[in-house]
C-alpha cells in the first residue's frame, strides 16, 4: 500500500452560545495557528477497526425507544477521576461507573435529539459495535450530494483532553510556513504556500514555491519513513529541530535549512496594496485566518486601501483561508460592501433540525452584517471603515472553507456581485455544537448556515463558472507557485485583474469543462490544518 502524507480531515463549524461553549472560543481565539501542527493529534492515527456495515434495509430512527440523552450521560466504562474538572464549567465532570451500552445509548439519543438529519440515520444495533465511538461513526445520514460525495463528510470525534488543550491553547507549534501538499502519495510533493513574517521559516529564507525535497534525510517524493516526514513537516510541539532539503524557485540544486519549531503568532492579513488598471485602482489583500488578531489587521487594511483610493474593485485572496470566527467574516463583508448594501440584512442565519434542540430564538441564531468592531482585537463598538463596493473578486482554492465561504455567501445574499477566480471551495455550510461524554468529544452536524436570501446549499463548494445556486461567475485557474502572492503576474490575481477590465475570463483561464479536460493540469494543493483553522465559530449576541 502506498504511504501518504496526512490529508486534512477535521472539518466543520462550531457553535458557541451562552454556557454551551468550547473553552476559549466564546471570547475569541487569540493567536491561533501555526505551521500546521496538530497539537497532540497524531497525523497518522491507527486505522479504525471496521464496524459491521448497516443493513441496506435498515430504517431511519433509533433501533429502540430511548430516554433523553441526559439519562445516559456520564455513565462510563472508565469514569474519569472524581476531581477531574471540566474547564468549560469549572465543575467536575461527574462521571460514574456505567457500561458500554449506556455510552452507546447516550450517543444514539444525542444524535436523535440534535443531528440535523436525525430522521435519515439508519437503525443500527449497538451490540454490533465494540464501543460508543465506532457506533457513533456510523450514526449519520447515508445520503450523497449531487456530485456523489457523502452528504455528511464532517462526522468525527476527539479525545476530550486533546480537544480541550487544542481549543484552549490557541497557538500551535510550527515554523511559520504553510505547507501545500500537491501529492500525498508517491511521488509525493510538498511546497511552501506562504510564510508568516518574523518566524523561523522567514528567518531561514523559506518562501512561496520552495519545494521540500528531503526531511531529516528522508526523500519526500518516495521515502518509506512517512512518520519521519510528518514529524518534520508538521511538528507536534515546540523546540523540535528538523533539517530540510529545499529547492528554491528557479534553483538547480537544493539547499539545506534547519528549523526549530516554535509557538507561531500568525499574521492573518498580508500583502495589502493597490494596483492600477485601465478600469481604475484595484485593492488587494491576502487573508489567511479568521482569528482574533485579524479584526484589527483587516480594519487597518481597509483604511489603507481607502487612503490610497478611490478603489474601483477589491481582490480578496482567501485561497488558503480555512475559516475561524464568523463575526470577523461578517465584519469583513460589511467593510467590503458598506452600510447602504447591508443595512437591515442578515449575514448568516443558523438553521437547526425541526426540534430546535438548543432552544435558540431567531435573534440568537442570526448574525447581522456587523458595522462596528466586536472587540476581538479592536475596540468594541468602534465604527468600521468600508469600501462601499457592489462587486468583489475572491481568489479561492480547495482550502477556502467555512467562514471564508460564509463571506461569499453572505455578500451574495445581500446582492453584492461575487466573481470567483481559482478553484471550487471545500463546501462547509454546516456545523456542530460539540459534546463531551466519558472523555470523548463528539462532533455531529447540527445546523446549516444560510444567507439573507435563505441560501446555504453549497455542500459541493462554490464553483467558479459553475451552474446552479453554488455556481459563481468567474474563471477556473490553477494555483501558481512560481509567483509571490500579491504579484500582479500571479495566475489567479492576473486573471482577476484582466476580468476587472474586460468583464470576462482571459484566454489563459478556462471554463470548467475545458479545464477538467486539460492533460497535466496541476493538482489543487491540500493544506494540513488543525480543527481550529478549518471551521467557523459562532458567538450568539
Amino acid at each position: 500500500m502506498s504511504k501518504s502524507l496526512v490529508t486534512p480531515r477535521l472539518r466543520g463549524l462550531w457553535l458557541s452560545v451562552g454556557m454551551l461553549t468550547v473553552a476559549g472560543i466564546a471570547g475569541g481565539l487569540a493567536g491561533c495557528g501555526g505551521g500546521g501542527g496538530y497539537a497532540g493529534v497524531s497525523p497518522f492515527p491507527a486505522p479504525a477497526a471496521d464496524a459491521p456495515a448497516p443493513s441496506p434495509a435498515a430504517a431511519p430512527g433509533p433501533s429502540q425507544p430511548l430516554a433523553a440523552s441526559s439519562t445516559y450521560a456520564r455513565h462510563c466504562v472508565t469514569p474519569r477521576p472524581a476531581a477531574t474538572i471540566d474547564p468549560n464549567t469549572g465543575a467536575p465532570y461527574g462521571d460514574q461507573l456505567g457500561n458500554g451500552l449506556a455510552e452507546k445509548n447516550w450517543v444514539r439519543a444525542w444524535i436523535d435529539e440534535t443531528y440535523l438529519w436525525f430522521d435519515e440515520v439508519p437503525a443500527l444495533k449497538p451490540a454490533n459495535y465494540v464501543d460508543a465511538v465506532s457506533y457513533f461513526n456510523d450514526l449519520k445520514t447515508p445520503a450523497i450530494t449531487a456530485s456523489g460525495k457523502p452528504k455528511d463528510q464532517f462526522h468525527f470525534t476527539y479525545n476530550t483532553l486533546v480537544w480541550t488543550n487544542l481549543s484552549n491553547a490557541g497557538i500551535e507549534a510550527g515554523y511559520g510556513m504553510e505547507i501545500a501538499l500537491l501529492s500525498e502519495v508517491p511521488p509525493r510533493s510538498a511546497v511552501v504556500a506562504y510564510t508568516d513574517p518574523g518566524t523561523p521559516a522567514t528567518d531561514g529564507g523559506m518562501r512561496r514555491g520552495a519545494r521540500i525535497v528531503t526531511v531529516d534525510g528522508v526523500d519526500v517524493a518516495n521515502g518509506s519513513d512517512v512518520d519521519a516526514l510528518n514529524a518534520g513537516l508538521f511538528p507536534s510541539d515546540t523546540g523540535q529541530l528538523h533539517t530540510f532539503g529545499v529547492l528554491d524557485p528557479g534553483a538547480a540544486t537544493p539547499r539545506s535549512v534547519s528549523l526549530r519549531s516554535a509557538q507561531i503568532a500568525k499574521t492573518p492579513v498580508q500583502n495589502v496594496k493597490t494596483i492600477g488598471t485601465a478600469a481604475g485602482k484595484v485593492g488587494y489583500l491576502q487573508f489567511n485566518d479568521h482569528i482574533a488578531t485579524s479584526e484589527a489587521q483587516l480594519i487597518a487594511a481597509i483604511r489603507q486601501l481607502n487612503a490610497a483610493g478611490p478603489i474601483a474593485d477589491l481582490v480578496l485572496d482567501i485561497r488558503y483561508n480555512g475559516g475561524g470566527l464568523l463575526g470577523i467574516a461578517s465584519e469583513l463583508a460589511y467593510m467590503v460592501a458598506g452600510n447602504a448594501r447591508t443595512a437591515g440584512k442578515t449575514f448568516e442565519r443558523l438553521d437547526f433540525n425541526s426540534k430546535n434542540p438548543f432552544g435558540l430564538s431567531l435573534d440568537e441564531r442570526t448574525t447581522p452584517f456587523y458595522a462596528t468592531a466586536q472587540g476581538f482585537s479592536a475596540t468594541i463598538g468602534n465604527a468600521l471603515p468600508s469600501l462601499g463596493l457592489g462587486r468583489v473578486f475572491v481568489l479561492t482554492g480547495a482550502g477556502t472553507c467555512s467562514a471564508s465561504e460564509a463571506i461569499m455567501n453572505g455578500l451574495r445574499g445581500a446582492g453584492v456581485q461575487v466573481i470567483q477566480i481559482g478553484e471550487t471551495t471545500c463546501g462547509k455550510p454546516y456545523g456542530f455544537l460539540p459534546a463531551d461524554n466519558c472523555g470523548t468529544t463528539y462532533f455531529a452536524i447540527q445546523f446549516k448556515g444560510v444567507n439573507n436570501a435563505g441560501f446555504g446549499d453549497y455542500a459541493d463548494g462554490f464553483v467558479p463558472n459553475g451552474s446552479g445556486g453554488s455556481g459563481v461567475p468567474g474563471c477556473v485557474v490553477s494555483d501558481d507557485f512560481d509567483h509571490a502572492l500579491g504579484d500582479p503576474a500571479e495566475a489567479r490575481l492576473s486573471t482577476a485583474l484582466s476580468y476587472q477590465v474586460s468583464g470576462s475570463c482571459p484566454a489563459h483561464a478556462s471554463s470548467r469543462e475545458s479545464a477538467q479536460a486539460l492533460a497535466g493540469r496541476p493538482a489543487e494543493p491540500r493544506l494540513v490544518r488543525s480543527a481550529l483553522r478549518e471551521n467557523r465559530f459562532y458567538r450568539a449576541r
